[in-house]
């Protein structure tokens, strides 16, 4: 099996609606993450800027943001502050994932010499909670290559990863997981009428699996 390289992580893949679908956010939110507003730079670096086209790490990058955001409820400036610490002092170019991230409910955090630092404070020491909802979601290989399975229902624990996001496989579009069977391909041949039972059979899956990538298609369009 061809190994996924880091270039891939890089290449510009997603433009910015597909992003917000993938996502679920708002794309006026997502522009605002990646471009900024008026004099406020954005809060990632995009892989292309014209046109504007987020990479695979970038798409990473910007689900945890929906963490710190959504779950976490971790105010812009904060985040900010803390990102900007880890561009500067530790060269880190995508500190999002980069990097283990904690919070507190109030500010970012990060273990550093043993102790617990917060990024949003200039250094000083705190009990952190780690902001594992979202990070469990991403898997990494002992390469340092990265594969997402987004969230299909709501964003809580016990979410089955049954859809995969992988730049090596299937262009980086969403798949079932351990197959390249494209989730938009099942979802239109559901629509022109197969039904849940021979999908399964022909693709050698189970129903909810199916069943998962219906949902995840109709969302996609709902949203």
């Amino acid at each position: 099996m061809k190994l996924m390289s880091r270039e891939n992580l890089e290449t510009p893949m997603y433009g910015l609606a597909e992003s917000a679908l993938y996502l679920r956010v708002p794309i006026k939110t997502l522009e605002y993450w990646v471009q900024g507003r008026g004099k406020t730079p954005g809060l990632i670096e995009i892989a292309s800027s014209k046109p504007r086209t987020l990479s695979f790490t970038n798409l990473l990058e910007c689900h945890m943001l929906t963490a710190m955001r959504g779950v976490y409820g971790l105010h812009l400036p904060k985040i900010r502050t803390a990102l900007s610490h880890l561009r500067d002092k530790y060269g880190y170019k995508h500190p999002l994932i980069e990097k283990t991230l904690f919070t507190d409910h109030v500010d970012l955090l990060s273990k550093e010499m043993g102790g617990v630092v917060n990024l949003s404070r200039d250094g000083q020491l705190v009990i952190p909670e780690i902001v594992e909802l979202h990070l469990e979601r991403i898997e990494q290989d002992p390469k340092g290559l990265f594969k997402f399975y987004p969230f299909v229902r709501q964003r809580r624990a016990g979410e089955p990863k049954l859809i995969l996001m992988n730049p090596e496989i299937g262009f980086g579009k969403p798949v079932l997981a351990g197959t390249g069977v494209s989730t938009a391909v099942i979802a239109s041949r559901f629509n022109a009428r197969e039904s849940v039972n021979d999908l399964a059979e022909e693709y050698g899956v189970s129903k909810e699996q199916i069943e998962e990538a219906i949902r995840w298609e109709t969302r996609a369009v709902a949203a």
